[in-house]
């Protein structure tokens, strides 16, 4: 039922995730304008050029936070992540509880025993 639970919750994840990918591109967008607006302004030396790339770092700011289907979309990729490490969480612990080799049970037991 777990695995079921974990599945079924991936594919709403991933379903939000690919209909909010083009808010992700547009996020992604807006950053790089926020980002070069106040690399620009750090750089410039002129009042004028300081105000000119004050304003496309606040038009990146403001287009970037205004984008709010864009973070759904961060939430539902961080959720798809969360969920393939606890599926492959399980894969392991099945792996490691399932072994046959006979000296497994024996360092167990010495292992409690010498504690």
């Amino acid at each position: 039922m777990k695995k079921f639970s974990l599945a079924l919750f991936a594919i709403v994840a991933g379903i939000v995730a690919l209909v909010n990918l083009g808010s992700l591109l547009a996020l992604v967008l807006s950053a790089l304008i926020a980002y070069a607006g106040f690399h620009y302004f750090q750089k410039s030396t002129s009042a004028l050029s300081k105000i000119l790339w004050a304003a496309v770092l606040l038009i990146g700011l403001v287009t970037g936070i205004s984008n709010v289907p864009a973070f759904f979309g961060i939430i539902a990729i961080v959720s798809l992540i969360y969920v393939w490490r606890k599926w492959d969480n399980e894969k392991r612990d099945i792996l490691l509880t399932q072994t046959d080799d006979p000296f497994d049970n024996f360092e167990r037991q010495w292992d409690e025993i010498t504690k």
